[in-house]
């Protein structure tokens, strides 16, 4: 059916955010069409590895499915995770450097969030097929730490419920020099779009046709809760 299946937080296509994510990356992540990306140097290099997984903040990272699972089925866990959820605020967002990334974060924490990240990576799993070795290798090749390697071995991704952190990422990891110029450039790029209030109302799935393929939206599950 589909290489890979996530959960996302993902703007909607009305909010000024999607717009500015989409020309900041350079990538519609709807339809996979390419956006003219705004004059900083070397943009489409420093950010092709968000522009392969499209512009969000992951909620269940992405996840081969088991044999026999239905879209069908992904569908309804979806549609059951968010019939415990109501929409709520999104806090104000910024830029950050995240450990040399440049990503939209919070500026003041979200329980709300995190039980909405919780309750994805809990409420999707049984569709999960667990990750192979060459998986678990990649996740380990840095070293993980006890609770990390922990969630890797039970959910497949070391940053869930304790460890997870709500995150947008712009760039790949960055040189001094190049986040002396991607800094500004992306605040500036990304302000008009922050200054405007947001809700998450709603779940989004999104696939990956093939290995190495691009992550496009595939549904969005309005929160009922």
């Amino acid at each position: 059916m589909t290489s890979r299946v996530a959960i996302y937080y993902a703007p909607a296509e009305t909010d000024p955010l999607w717009e500015a994510a989409a020309s900041w990356l350079g990538r519609d992540p709807m339809t996979g069409a390419p956006r003219k990306q705004p004059d900083v140097a070397d943009i489409a290099a420093i950010t092709a590895d968000p522009r392969h997984y499209a512009f969000h903040a992951t909620l269940k990272p992405p996840m081969r499915l088991k044999p026999g699972v239905t879209w069908a089925a992904v569908l309804d866990s979806a549609a059951a995770i968010a019939a415990g959820i109501a929409a709520f605020d999104v806090p104000r967002l910024a830029v950050a450097d995240l450990h040399g990334f440049l990503a939209l974060r919070e500026t003041t924490p979200s329980p709300e969030l995190q039980a909405l990240a919780d309750a994805c990576v809990a409420g999707a799993d049984h569709l999960r097929e667990p990750p192979d070795e060459a998986e678990l290798a990649k996740r380990r090749r840095n070293g993980l730490p006890p609770a990390q390697e922990a969630n890797l071995v039970r959910w497949g991704y070391p940053y869930v419920f304790a460890t997870w952190f709500f995150h947008m990422t712009l760039t790949r990891r960055l040189t001094a020099e190049e986040r002396a110029g991607c800094f500004p450039a992306a605040s500036a790029h990304f302000a008009a779009a922050l200054a405007v209030p947001r809700r998450v109302t709603d779940l989004c799935l999104f696939t990956q046709a093939a290995d190495g393929a691009d992550f496009l939206l595939a549904e969005r599950i309005p929160l009922r809760g």
